[in-house]
């Protein structure tokens, strides 16, 4: 199934491939391969709309999650037990359970918090996919202190897994380094 990723603004642009990696491996280090997930990004403009009309919150974010299976019971799968399995039920369910969801990403937000805490804006992006994708899994670091630190390790174990992968922006780096080379080589 994969990755399905959308970009409803410019700035997002130059990071599609990127994200669409990086959603990849993520997918196959959590045993999801064979699940479908979807990437959006958006401007702040549009996330403030969503985030108005899915959370009440009348300001834009960095990182929404909208998890596209349900528990058996019908409601929203969440927290520590609905986490536990879910990846095994997701990954070997029936057709109709292997969609993981929906994560929607403020390109604009992700830039400024890239900037302010001086780091690459890939790895931000990283960081933000990282956390909606546990969203989606159920983690959910509102629920409990405990439930937030379980959140940050996983997280931080992602982050090492996306660590030891090249990134889109990192191989297409490389390659234009090494068709300089050639090209001055000539």
């Amino acid at each position: 199934m994969g990755v399905v990723l959308s970009c409803r603004t410019p700035g997002g642009a130059p990071w599609r491939a990127h994200l669409r990696a990086r959603a990849g491996q993520l997918q196959r280090a959590l045993g999801l391969d064979g699940c479908e997930l979807s990437v959006t990004l958006v401007d702040d403009a549009a996330m403030r709309v969503l985030n108005r009309t899915y959370r009440g919150v009348d300001r834009t974010t960095d990182v929404l999650a909208f998890p596209l299976h349900e528990e058996a019971d019908g409601g929203e799968a969440r927290g520590v037990c609905a986490r536990d399995g879910l990846a095994a039920r997701l990954a070997g369910g029936v057709p109709a359970a292997r969609l993981l969801g929906d994560v929607v990403i403020s390109i604009d937000t992700a830039a400024a918090q890239a900037r302010a805490c001086h780091e690459r804006l890939a790895a931000r992006l990283d960081a933000l996919l990282i956390h909606g994708v546990l969203h989606l899994l159920g983690y959910d670091h509102e629920v409990s202190t405990a439930e937030a630190r379980r959140m940050a390790r996983r997280a931080r174990t992602l982050r090492t897994v996306l660590a030891d992968e090249p990134s889109a922006v990192r191989r297409r780096g490389v390659r234009t380094r090494q068709a300089a080379r050639s090209r001055i080589a000539r």
